[in-house]
């Protein structure tokens, strides 16, 4: 991994878990996974069946059910973008993040992000871009030493495993400064939460509210694959069909 580094590592457990969530955009850019969401504990719903899902950055995404019936494709590239240039706005011309270079900590992790244009492919529910990018724990860069400041409380942190990868695992309360990616769908529950932040990705695998009305919901994602080579036959709906050059063509004449 390439890129500004500072001189030392993070100081604390906390500043490393937020350097972590920061860190998303540049530690992958496919990935194979299944993802389920989970309802509150005492409303006696079983788990739905996962989602298998591939993506490859910035916008490409397949989608299929648990029986393999596909969901959702798409290549991101669809989509014409006159319009959105023809609007001149400032933010029509950010870069993708892996073209740009943050401010690492001495472990290699983000300690402040660049303006870019940031966002994650996303299937039915916008969290789906918080999960994949979980800057919402963090925000872009530290903030002042003060009671409050960051977005969320950080404690009881320690490394564990899920789906048969490490994770740095860590409950989470939210402060006023706290701010969802997706306006009114925040990642995490009002109170505590168990948050389960994937080390090699950074990408949040699993959330589970601890406290209310919420307590028990949130999601198990599984990583089964990373920057696995995704063609853009992969994201189409109906893959072209090639032609077999070894088969005789009739020409059929009058």
């Amino acid at each position: 991994m390439s890129g500004q580094r500072s001189t030392s590592s993070a100081s604390t457990p906390e500043e490393t878990f937020r350097s972590l969530c920061r860190s998303s955009p540049w530690r992958w850019e496919t990935l194979r996974f299944t993802i389920a969401w989970r309802a509150p504990s005492d409303q006696g719903l079983d788990t739905a069946p996962p989602l298998s899902a591939w993506l490859r950055r910035p916008a490409a995404l397949r989608v299929e059910a648990a029986d393999g019936t596909l969901l959702h494709s798409t290549t991101g590239n669809e989509r014409s973008r006159d319009a959105l240039y023809v609007s001149a706005t400032r933010k029509s011309w950010l870069v993708a993040p892996r073209l740009v270079t943050p401010v690492y900590d001495g472990a290699g992790l983000v300690r402040r992000r660049p303006e870019a244009a940031y966002g994650e492919a996303v299937f039915g529910d916008p969290r789906w871009s918080s999960m994949l990018d979980p800057v919402e724990l963090a925000g872009n860069a530290p903030v002042a030493m003060a009671p409050g400041a960051d977005r969320v409380e950080v404690r009881d942190i320690a490394e564990e495993s899920f789906a048969g990868r490490p994770v740095l695992a860590a409950t989470v309360t939210s402060n006023a400064s706290y701010e969802p990616a997706a306006p009114g769908r925040p990642l995490i529950g009002e109170g505590r939460t168990r948050v389960l932040v994937d080390i090699g990705t950074a990408v949040c695998v699993s959330t589970t509210a601890l406290d209310g009305a919420t307590r028990g919901a949130g999601h198990d994602l599984a990583i089964l694959g990373v920057d696995e080579y995704l063609t853009d036959d992969y994201f189409r709906a109906a893959p072209p069909e090639l032609s077999d050059v070894s088969r005789h063509v009739p020409w059929i004449v009058g």
